[in-house]
């Protein structure tokens, strides 16, 4: 069992506060700013916003978990790039996420690239969790050398 601790400090309203990552149980990074305007503007202004951590995570977890299963079927891949775009909408909530893989995965074709990224999706503890956004999209292509 593993757990993973942020913490967070927000101060003022929703629309004119702000807040800021204070730190992350690993040290990897923090503090990072954090406000409604990053969060629901296209502009972020170089803060962050909930959403996009969310997009950090679920790329990751998606490539780690696509990479055991290529391994575990015998073609593990040479080098996955993954981007999560997730989409927030105001009022609203996360209404989607698209995944983007690319892969370099010596001798297997396209069709078992796919296969194996869908289960990856499926199986990804991130994807689990974020089970209830309304639709979660994903896009390959993998690079096929024999």
């Amino acid at each position: 069992m593993a757990e993973r601790t942020a913490a967070v400090t927000w101060n003022g309203s929703l629309l004119e506060g702000g807040g800021k990552i204070d730190s992350v149980g690993s040290g990897a990074f923090g503090p990072l700013d954090v406000t409604w305007a990053s969060r629901a503007e296209d502009e972020s202004g170089g803060r962050t916003s909930p959403e996009e951590l969310i997009a950090a995570a679920h790329a990751a977890c998606f490539s780690m978990a696509l990479s055991h299963g290529l391994a575990q079927a015998g073609s593990p891949a040479d080098e996955l790039k993954t981007t999560a775009t997730v989409t927030f909408v105001p009022g609203t909530g996360i209404t989607k996420i698209v995944l983007h893989v690319r892969g370099e995965v010596p001798g297997m074709d396209e069709a078992a690239f796919r296969a194996a990224a869908e289960t990856a999706k499926e199986g990804c503890p991130v994807s689990k969790a974020l089970a209830g956004v309304p639709e979660i999209v994903l896009d390959t292509r993998a690079s096929i050398r024999t």
